[in-house]
Protein backbone atom coordinates (compact mmCIF):
# COMPACT_ATOMS: atom_id res chain seq x y z
CA UNK A 1 0.00 0.00 0.00
CA UNK A 2 0.81 3.64 -0.60
CA UNK A 3 0.39 6.59 1.61
CA UNK A 4 1.24 10.03 1.29
CA UNK A 5 2.10 11.69 4.58
CA UNK A 6 2.10 15.77 4.83
CA UNK A 7 1.04 18.84 7.04
CA UNK A 8 -2.24 20.10 5.91
CA UNK A 9 -2.83 23.73 5.72
CA UNK A 10 -4.60 25.83 7.80
CA UNK A 11 -8.63 26.81 7.04
CA UNK A 12 -9.17 29.87 5.04
CA UNK A 13 -11.85 30.36 7.73
CA UNK A 14 -8.82 30.05 10.33
CA UNK A 15 -7.07 33.41 11.11
CA UNK A 16 -4.73 31.74 13.73
CA UNK A 17 -2.01 28.24 12.94
CA UNK A 18 -3.84 26.30 14.77
CA UNK A 19 -4.40 22.49 13.97
CA UNK A 20 -2.06 22.93 11.43
CA UNK A 21 1.13 21.78 13.29
CA UNK A 22 0.34 18.27 13.08
CA UNK A 23 1.54 15.50 10.81
CA UNK A 24 -1.80 13.49 8.26
CA UNK A 25 -0.58 10.21 6.99
CA UNK A 26 -3.46 9.39 4.28
CA UNK A 27 -3.78 6.14 2.06
CA UNK A 28 -3.87 6.04 -1.39
CA UNK A 29 -7.06 4.89 -2.97
CA UNK A 30 -6.23 1.06 -4.47
CA UNK A 31 -9.86 0.97 -6.77
CA UNK A 32 -12.04 3.65 -8.04
CA UNK A 33 -15.36 4.87 -7.06
CA UNK A 34 -18.24 3.67 -8.28
CA UNK A 35 -21.48 4.78 -8.97
CA UNK A 36 -24.37 3.31 -7.24
CA UNK A 37 -27.52 2.37 -9.91
CA UNK A 38 -30.34 2.52 -7.95
CA UNK A 39 -29.45 5.63 -5.93
CA UNK A 40 -26.63 7.57 -7.37
CA UNK A 41 -24.58 7.62 -4.72
CA UNK A 42 -20.66 7.46 -5.25
CA UNK A 43 -19.20 4.52 -3.09
CA UNK A 44 -16.65 2.08 -3.66
CA UNK A 45 -15.11 -1.00 -1.50
CA UNK A 46 -11.65 0.26 -0.41
CA UNK A 47 -12.20 1.88 2.79
CA UNK A 48 -8.29 2.33 3.54
CA UNK A 49 -9.08 5.86 2.13
CA UNK A 50 -11.21 6.95 4.60
CA UNK A 51 -8.86 6.03 7.19
CA UNK A 52 -6.36 9.83 8.62
CA UNK A 53 -4.47 9.13 11.04
CA UNK A 54 -2.63 12.19 12.69
CA UNK A 55 0.64 12.79 13.98
CA UNK A 56 2.78 15.40 16.49
CA UNK A 57 5.54 14.74 14.35
CA UNK A 58 7.16 13.98 10.86
CA UNK A 59 9.37 11.79 12.53
CA UNK A 60 6.47 10.02 13.95
CA UNK A 61 4.45 9.70 11.05
CA UNK A 62 7.17 7.81 8.82
CA UNK A 63 8.10 5.62 11.50
CA UNK A 64 4.55 4.19 11.35
CA UNK A 65 4.29 4.28 7.41
CA UNK A 66 8.46 1.96 7.87
CA UNK A 67 7.15 -0.02 10.55
CA UNK A 68 3.92 -1.07 8.62
CA UNK A 69 6.38 -1.60 5.38
CA UNK A 70 3.87 1.04 3.10
CA UNK A 71 5.65 2.90 0.75
CA UNK A 72 5.39 6.35 1.48
CA UNK A 73 5.70 10.03 -0.10
CA UNK A 74 6.18 13.09 2.46
CA UNK A 75 4.75 16.48 0.91
CA UNK A 76 6.69 18.83 2.35
CA UNK A 77 5.15 22.12 3.98
CA UNK A 78 5.01 25.92 2.78
CA UNK A 79 6.08 28.40 5.63
CA UNK A 80 4.95 31.49 5.35
CA UNK A 81 7.33 34.03 7.08
CA UNK A 82 6.59 35.51 10.24
CA UNK A 83 7.11 39.40 10.33
CA UNK A 84 6.84 40.22 13.95
CA UNK A 85 4.49 43.27 13.61
CA UNK A 86 3.58 46.29 16.85
CA UNK A 87 -0.12 47.63 17.46
CA UNK A 88 1.96 51.29 17.51
CA UNK A 89 2.95 50.82 14.03
CA UNK A 90 -0.69 51.88 13.08
CA UNK A 91 -0.05 54.97 14.35
CA UNK A 92 3.62 56.09 12.79
CA UNK A 93 3.89 59.26 11.78
CA UNK A 94 5.76 58.14 8.60
CA UNK A 95 3.29 55.69 7.53
CA UNK A 96 3.06 55.02 3.81
CA UNK A 97 -1.12 54.67 3.36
Amino acid sequence: MHVRIYRPARSAMQAGRGRSKRWVVEFEPQSSKQIDPLMGWTGGTDTACQVCLLFDSRAGAVSYAQRHGYAFTIAEPHERPFRPKSYADNFRTDRLY
